[in-house]
């Protein structure tokens, strides 16, 4: 695939964004209206590295600025979002900011009366990303600069968590930063693929999971992850 910036305009990349957005429906990645409304008014790229920008509807990976650092496929964004049923007011944790895309559409999820906090361990990464958030309009989303292996605890509780990297298994520490009720979608298993898991906290704190697919991210780094 030929890669470098082309001549598409907002309008070509709308169609192509409406296009991707029914392609997806028709797979059984999105069923909700509210994930579908976010991906329809997200401009992924704007998320995307200029050499990239052309291709920001094909469902590939692209590289963004950072050690090993990409910009996910559409379709594990809406993975993650469906199972968790992010709604408006809620309390959101996202570890690994990476280009920002996701927390955009998080910010779109939980509406103007709920937070979006996104931890992101690579500087060059967190840069990049925090750059496009505040360009783009999402500049209230709490993006910090830190190890988020284990959560952020200064800002907890988190009605829902997402992890964007692979953890060497139940991510504990963060599960503790869970309100009552509250959900959290994470990879585990080994370097090859792993499983993406939806663990959910009833009221009463009681807790049950469930596999929800195969996926491959890179390992989760820091104190609490598979790699320093």
């Amino acid at each position: 695939m030929a890669m470098g910036p082309g001549d598409k305009d907002s309008d070509r990349f709308l169609q192509e964004r409406r296009s991707l957005v029914r392609w997806l429906k028709e797979r059984g990645y999105l069923s909700s209206d509210a994930v579908a409304n976010a991906v329809l008014k997200v401009p992924r790229e704007e998320f995307v590295p200029r050499a990239y920008r052309d291709h920001s509807y094909a469902e590939t990976p692209l590289p963004i600025p950072g050690a090993n650092a990409t910009i996910s496929c559409v379709h594990t964004y809406c993975l993650y979002y469906e199972a968790l049923e992010l709604s408006p007011g809620e309390r959101f944790l996202e570890i690994g900011l990476g280009s920002g895309y996701g927390a955009a559409l998080a910010r779109e999820l939980v509406g103007a009366d709920g937070s979006v906090v996104s931890v992101e361990l690579d500087e060059e990464t967190f840069q990049f990303g925090k750059d496009n958030l505040e360009r783009t309009g999402y500049g209230d989303v709490v993006a910090v600069l830190d190890d988020g292996s284990g959560g952020h605890r200064d800002l907890a509780p988190y009605d829902k968590i997402a992890v964007t990297a692979a953890c060497p298994g139940e991510p504990t520490e963060m599960l503790s930063q869970l309100s009552h009720p509250g959900k959290i979608v994470y990879p585990a298993g080994g370097d090859a693929y792993q499983y993406l898991m939806l663990t959910e906290l009833d009221e009463k704190g009681e807790k049950s999971s469930r596999c929800l697919t195969t996926v491959v991210y890179v390992p989760l780094r820091g104190r609490h992850g598979k790699r320093p």
